[in-house]
């Protein structure tokens, strides 16, 4: 079974605050969401018969999450909601793009790409991100292998 691809995933979770100020509807407003982020990875199996140890995937993942988890994401180009978080000294991440779902899961992607860098048995690497129960957003991209 050496060419057989394997697929393991886990999960994160975190709150967070954002506003999409162009949006007609009611996402214009300061709202938040309890995101939920699945890291999906495939390839072959190493030596140990594994992907990757989920320890390493946590190693890896958790700082990310714990920039943003009771944050407010925010598109540097919001003046008037980066003026009030930080008048407010608010945690806030400012970032270059609206902070729409997609958005977002392609912003993790590449933070979690850069770090697996040296895991030469992976071939592809995904991020699933819930807004919601119904609702989500998916970047994937083949590193190799």
């Amino acid at each position: 079974m050496k060419n057989t691809i394997m697929e393991i995933a886990k999960e994160f979770c975190w709150e967070m605050g954002h506003r999409l100020p162009f949006h007609e509807g009611g996402c214009r407003n300061v709202h938040g969401h309890s995101y939920r982020m699945r890291v999906v990875v495939t390839g072959q199996l190493d030596e140990n018969g594994m992907v990757i140890d989920y320890f390493d995937i946590r190693a890896i993942v958790d700082p990310i999450v714990e920039q943003v988890d009771h944050a407010f994401l925010c598109d540097e180009s919001d003046s008037e909601m980066l003026a009030f978080l930080e008048a407010h000294n608010m945690k806030r991440v400012v970032v270059s793009f609206p902070s729409t779902a997609e958005n977002i899961a392609g912003w993790m992607l590449r933070q979690v790409v850069e770090r697996l860098k040296e895991y030469q048995n992976l071939e592809t690497i995904a991020v699933r991100l819930h807004e919601t129960d119904r609702t989500y957003a998916e970047a994937k991209v083949e590193v190799g292998g």
